[in-house]
């Protein structure tokens, strides 16, 4: 009974999705509201089980782990399906969407999100990657009204498929040199005479798997197009919850490399990381389309993170794991807030849209430009300490290059996040735009956000000691 307990929060997820599409299965011509309130609760249990549950073995059968890392991103994917819930409530009742198939594969989604995060198996990490892939690929194509989220989904579908084939080869590759399905025992450096070249090119595709997940260069070129065509509240999941966990498992890899593994990622993790953020960054400053600037500016913040991993081994990890959860509130507020400005045809999206909205509609353009201004790294937003703590570590890896170009590329991304800001508070708009009230969930999910990114930009050390506690133990094999 123990062990069960152990992964009682991902039970918990899946038990609400199929209870949703029950739900949902003799209710559908029914409010969506039960729907919503099943998800919503299953995800709120999921968290608690999450923070009370203490298991007494840090693995559950050797495929998943329980405690510390684990938990860590565990709970932090419940905390960002709840606000996307939240986001999405209004949202998907205007635009006729809030049906079990939308609520059913978010809670499907957040519990593949949180087996690639805790995964310490090769095969439990590909079918967690498996099980969110799909759900996303039709929560992205949901609006049947419109035709670029199914283009969207297709787009996205495609290019899954491909990398998910790269990532499966890649996993085979080094099951075979090593005969090893345990992550950590794979990546020691052990394999036959000869067979290490091997193993580095099937990490090499295992790289190209997740690099397309988290938008690294060069295999960011879907995510505009995806961004722009999603629905806001699914492009606010998709930008934070999957990179959020395929990121911890690209963390736990390098965590975990060593001898000539770790000397052969160095420099590759470096040149694609100065790659990511430099096109990220310059790319965003021609954008007119803000789910576009976004989608750069996301491609750009992957690269600051991908830059920390070079000195993961100085002690780099904790502040990774911060940025991440940063980095989660800030994207969500602004696609979440976006889509509470967007009208029922279609997302708020060019730059002329947003002007003087900071007049008429305060609270939500406030919140918007909190998350920008975070997004820049500007004091006294948790954004700031991110940034700080990513370029600290990586200055004391003694890669002093590396941090130039990364500060060089937070100075030109702060020209295009205020942008934005001055179209909100310092131009006048026509009024022709038809923004739909703003209800109770969506003030909470923009209140808790506010919240947030002010309490870690002021006080950071509590979410650092909890980052510190649960770090030992991403090294256990």
């Amino acid at each position: 009974m123990t062990d069960w307990l152990a992964i009682l929060p991902q039970l918990l997820l899946t038990a609400g999705g199929f209870i949703v599409f029950c739900v949902g299965a003799f209710s559908r011509k029914g409010s969506p509201g039960p729907l919503f309130g099943i998800a919503l609760a299953a995800v709120c249990l999921a968290g608690g089980a999450n923070l009370l549950v203490q298991p007494k073995a840090p693995q559950f059968l050797r495929m998943l782990e329980v405690a510390g890392y684990g938990r860590f991103f565990t709970f932090l994917i419940t905390l960002i399906t709840a606000i996307t819930l939240l986001f999405s409530h209004q949202y998907s009742k205007i635009r006729n969407f809030a049906r079990d198939e939308f609520y059913g594969l978010i809670l499907f989604a957040a519990l593949g999100m949180s087996l690639v995060a805790s995964a310490v198996h090769w095969l439990t990490f590909f079918l967690g990657l498996e099980v969110l892939s799909l759900s996303l690929y039709v929560i992205i194509a949901i609006r049947k009204d419109q035709t670029a989220s199914g283009e969207a989904g297709v787009k996205y579908f495609i290019m899954g498929a491909v990398a998910s084939a790269f990532l499966t080869f890649g996993i085979a590759l080094i099951y075979a040199m090593t005969g090893k399905l345990d992550i950590a025992q794979s990546l020691a450096g052990g394999a036959p005479a000869g067979g290490m070249s091997l193993v580095l090119l099937g990490l090499s595709l295992v790289l190209v798997g997740i690099g397309f997940k988290i938008s690294m260069v060069p295999f960011h070129l879907w995510t505009p197009d995806v961004y722009q065509g999603a629905p806001a509240p699914v492009t606010a999941f998709l930008s934070t919850g999957s990179k959020v966990a395929l990121f911890a498992a690209l963390l736990r890899f390098t965590s975990y490399s060593s001898g000539e593994i770790w000397a052969y990622f160095v420099p590759l993790i470096w040149i694609l990381s100065v790659l990511t953020m430099v096109a990220g960054n310059i790319s965003a400053l021609a954008q007119t389309r803000v789910k576009r600037l976004l989608a750069y500016s996301s491609i750009g913040q992957m690269g600051y993170l991908l830059m920390t991993l070079v000195a993961v081994k100085q002690d780099g990890a904790s502040s990774i794991m911060f940025y991440l959860a940063v980095y989660a509130l800030m994207d969500l507020g602004a696609f979440g807030t976006l889509a509470t400005l967007s009208e029922e045809k279609a997302d708020l999206d060019g730059l002329d849209d947003f002007k003087g909205l900071a007049y008429s509609h305060p609270w939500r353009s406030s919140i918007l430009a909190l998350c920008l201004i975070s997004l820049a790294g500007m004091p006294p937003t948790a954004g700031f300490i991110g940034k700080f703590a990513l370029f600290q570590a990586v200055l004391r890896g003694g890669f002093v290059i590396l941090a130039v170009i990364g500060i060089l590329t937070v100075m030109v991304s702060i020209y295009f996040y205020f942008k934005v800001i001055v179209a909100l508070f310092m131009r006048t708009g026509e009024g022709g735009i038809a923004v739909p009230g703003i209800s109770l969930p969506d003030r909470f999910a923009g209140a808790l956000i506010l919240i947030l990114i002010l309490w870690l930009g002021i006080v950071p050390a509590s979410v650092f000691n909890v980052i510190g506690k649960a770090l030992p133990l991403i090294s256990l094999p």
